[in-house]
């Protein structure tokens, strides 16, 4: 089988694009599409395959401003010649253009957040420039329409969680099967903590970052966070002494901040929370704000892996971390790690064949079958 995998861009190392890395050494032939791609922000692994770009790619440094633009770019790709073809998709990855004979799957981690669950909050984000704003207002009903008929072009939906596989319902009407995502979590460890708790995240306005900077500009504790994003400067200001911006950090750097932290904190919204389970992979506890993807990452005995708030502010998350003080020495961080493996490669792998129907690339399984006899037909 010709492979291909495409992905919305690849200009840094998230969650999306651990999902691509794994994706590759499930098959290891795929080529790789992408919007926008940089070379330098992204491993090895994917470095080392043919990736090819859009159109757009020479403007990738005003990716965030592309957006009427994506669906032209996405739809000019080559994917002719190619028997399978999975998305990885939070941008528009899905409206790619393929045969009558490809098999289009879409692992999706959530339906574009700017066109469906979050389209409130960007539109009425008086923090963002009034012609970003109005520019989100006159597009979004045309790039909604689009993105629902760019759902009826893949042959099977994967979600990432049962959280997406709600909003694949909602924003699509499409039944969809759950995987969740692969966490390198054999890699992770635990350590003695220090005084400090722990943010890794893009820095957005959805993630809700600004929350745990209020509150531990505050409250004195020491706070680090890890990540980049658009908010940085906004953030950075508000912030006092004891909350530390590393930026972005080496991968054996970011695992012994996770080893040497108290707890972890997640103020938003997860789709699914890949950045909990690699804490507790290291054997430390989450302080989450309770909705969404963080229900399924965590354990269902949640106060033997932290503590859930239920509003979206500082306020709560400084009541939590009162509650998390009252506990924190009841943590055994070796259910932690046990729970933690359930989340790991081998099992998104082993899953990922079963739902493909790949197994193992030997003839005679499922989606081979299928292709042969399509093949026949048409002969």
């Amino acid at each position: 089988m010709r492979t291909a995998i495409v992905h919305y861009w690849l200009l840094n190392m998230r969650g999306g694009e651990k999902v691509v890395e794994a994706l590759c050494r499930l098959l290891p032939d795929a080529d790789i599409f992408t919007l926008f791609y940089e070379p330098a922000q992204v491993s090895a692994e994917i470095r080392a395959r043919v990736v090819r770009t859009s159109f757009l790619n020479p403007l990738r440094r005003y990716f965030r401003s592309l957006l009427p633009l994506m669906p032209l770019a996405l739809e000019s790709l080559d994917l002719r010649g190619y028997d399978l073809v999975i998305s990885s998709e939070s941008g528009p990855a899905k409206g790619v253009l393929t045969s009558s004979n490809t098999q289009h799957i879409c692992y999706c981690h959530t339906p574009m957040r700017y066109l469906w669950d979050l389209y409130p909050a960007y539109l009425y984000d008086f923090t963002q420039s009034r012609w970003r704003r109005a520019l989100i207002a006159n597009f979004a009903a045309a790039l909604r329409l689009w993105d629902y008929s760019a759902a009826a072009r893949v042959d099977k939906f994967i979600a990432n969680s049962q959280n997406v596989q709600r909003r694949i319902w909602k924003a699509y009407r499409r039944e969809a099967q759950v995987v969740y995502p692969p966490v390198d979590v054999e890699s992770c460890y635990w350590r003695p903590a220090d005084d400090y708790f722990l943010v890794v995240s893009e820095l957005v306005g959805y993630k809700r970052i600004a929350d745990a900077v209020r509150c531990f500009s505050a409250n004195g504790r020491q706070l680090k966070i890890v990540g980049q994003g658009p908010e940085y400067r906004t953030l950075r200001r508000m912030a006092r002494s004891n909350v530390e911006f590393c930026g972005k950090v080496p991968a054996n750097e970011l695992r012994e901040l996770y080893a040497r932290c108290r707890a972890l904190l997640m103020p938003g919204e997860e789709d699914f929370g890949m950045v909990a389970v690699e804490a507790m992979a290291s054997g430390k506890p989450v302080v989450a704000f309770g909705r969404g993807g963080v229900l399924e990452s965590l354990p269902p005995e949640r106060e033997s892996a932290g503590v859930l708030y239920s509003q979206p502010d500082e306020w709560s998350m400084a009541d939590a971390l009162v509650r998390f003080e009252r506990i924190e020495g009841a943590i055994v961080p070796t259910r932690l790690q046990a729970w933690a493996t359930r989340f790991s490669e081998a099992r998104f792998r082993e899953r990922m064949r079963n739902v493909i129907g790949l197994a193992d690339h030997v003839p005679g399984s499922p989606l081979l079958v299928t292709r042969q006899a399509e093949g026949r037909r048409a002969g």
